[in-house]
């Protein structure tokens, strides 16, 4: 009896720290996507005083830099070799692709504009995960991700006149191959601490970045401003190394579906920051976009899988 008793209390110790685990890893995402929500206005702050080849590539090779101090600092040894493909695929799609394709972007968009389109991040990276770990989520979890994904191709709809643009192409490019190295990031965070997933991704990336910067500083003119450089050290630092740890660490506790559709909320976090910091005009429809995708998000985390 004494035996039974000890094994009950146990069991009741444990499924309490099981959920506080779930709850802190929620937390861990959901800063993640606070963070990916300030990217586009800083990447507007970053073209005021840099071209777009320089943006994407000094962010990089500095985030790279961060990334490969600690990784010294810390002696970690290097990933083994069956992991290697996977980093490749974040590399190529949260490291270069993504950061590319939207900064081309953002030339000739607005951030508001850009945000709803990528809203749609949550919803693909949801199926590539699906294709690629063979996670089923459940009915309900799929019927709330789609709303929340018409929810947000509705409101691009109403403020586009239903009319795609290179820039609206740029970005629906930037989905697929970001949701790709999202679904292959969460996988690797499982094996490994999610830092040290982006950590490697970006040092795979600086034989390339190093010398792209190189080139494209002297090729582009730069204007150092007070805008331009936080935007940079923000995208560099805050996007590309610091939000991404936070990430995949939730990710890898909550898993790749669930946390993706906490990414509904950022277009809405990015709205936000484009009036605030940008001065852009909130559109009259994103009130209502807001309260439908954050139903949504409710949805989609309490539903099994």
């Amino acid at each position: 009896m004494r035996a039974q008793s000890s094994a009950t209390a146990a069991v009741r110790i444990a499924v309490p720290a099981s959920s506080r685990g779930r709850g802190f890893g929620t937390l861990q995402a959901a800063l993640g996507v606070v963070a990916f929500s300030l990217t586009f206005p800083a990447t507007a702050w970053g073209l005021e005083g840099f071209g777009p080849w320089s943006l994407v590539a000094v962010r990089s090779v500095l985030a790279a830099v961060i990334a490969g101090g600690c990784l010294l600092a810390l002696r970690v040894p290097l990933p083994a070799r069956r992991h290697w493909a996977g980093l490749a695929v974040v590399a190529a799609g949260v490291v270069l692709g993504f950061p590319m394709l939207t900064t081309l972007a953002l030339q000739t968009s607005t951030t508001a504009h850009a945000a709803v389109v990528v809203g749609l991040l949550p919803l693909t990276t949801a199926l590539l995960s699906s294709l690629r770990t063979g996670s089923r989520p459940s009915r309900t979890f799929w019927a709330a991700a789609l709303a929340g994904a018409a929810a947000v191709v509705a409101f691009t709809v109403q403020q586009s006149g239903g009319a795609l643009t290179t820039a609206d192409l740029y970005l629906f490019g930037a989905l697929l191959i970001c949701a790709a190295g999202y679904t292959e990031g969460g996988r690797l965070a499982g094996a490994m601490p999610g830092w040290q997933v982006i950590g490697w991704a970006l040092v795979l990336c600086m034989p390339l970045t190093v010398p792209v910067a190189a080139v494209a500083l002297t090729a582009e003119p730069v204007h150092l401003t007070a805008h331009s450089v936080t935007g940079l050290l923000w995208v560099a630092a805050g996007s590309q190394f610091l939000g991404l740890i936070v990430w995949y660490r939730g990710m890898a506790s909550i898993g790749v579906p669930k946390a993706s559709q906490l990414q509904l909320a950022q277009p809405l976090l990015t709205l936000f920051w484009s009036v605030f910091l940008l001065g852009e005009h909130l559109p009259w429809a994103a009130p209502v976009t807001a309260l439908a995708v954050l139903v949504c998000i409710a949805v989609t985390q309490r539903a099994r899988g």
